[in-house]
């Protein structure tokens, strides 16, 4: 009986994990479609639709960057729900997942670029063809969902009432000192 509780609390964990992974696919596909290099529907400038030109290369990165953090900020939200029973272990295995998810979104993008982009000559450098060339933007979903964990619930911290009196105070003596080892007393 404990075995079939404990395999049960665990299942949730393991869908983050599942959930965040199985997230980097629309987000590569989506990194190749908005970013420069690729479909360049982000800017939609002919300059810089050509992974030749050096420009398209940290803005290619930036796009990747910037939708790993919002996919890292919208599993930080769902995290944060104040409900979870094991906050901590879906917390770890979201983390997993969003780096394992931000490799999966990375390769997809690249596929993506093989496969529907047009053919680049990467001899004279290989960022030409549609790649990552700063490997620690994998980093920032992972990084984002802890930030947006934190953030939402220090938020739902701060919310809570400070005491659990209706009249706003705890019960406590009024002729104590504010601060522990204050000598001011209330008037």
């Amino acid at each position: 009986m404990t075995q079939r509780t404990q395999g049960h609390s665990s299942r949730p964990a393991r869908i983050w994990f599942a959930l965040a992974t199985a997230a980097g696919i629309p987000v590569g596909m989506l990194w190749w479609t908005l970013a420069p290099g690729g479909l360049n529907l982000m800017t939609r400038n002919p300059a810089l639709a050509a992974g030749t030109n050096p420009e398209v290369w940290l803005l290619r990165d930036l796009t990747l960057a910037g939708l790993f953090v919002l996919a890292g900020c919208l599993v930080g939200v769902f995290l944060a729900d104040k409900t979870r029973r094991n906050g901590q272990k879906d917390l770890l295995f979201a983390l997993a997942g969003g780096l394992v998810g931000a490799v999966v979104a990375w390769q997809a993008g690249i596929f993506a670029s093989q496969i529907w982009g047009a053919p680049a000559d990467s001899a004279l450098n290989a960022s030409v063809a549609f790649s990552l060339r700063s490997m620690s933007v994998l980093l920032l979903w992972p990084a984002a969902t802890a930030v947006a964990v934190f953030a939402v619930s220090l938020l739902n911290l701060l919310k809570q009432k400070p005491y659990p009196d209706d009249d706003g105070y705890e019960d406590r003596d009024r002729d104590s000192p504010p601060f522990a080892g204050s000598k001011a007393t209330d008037a």
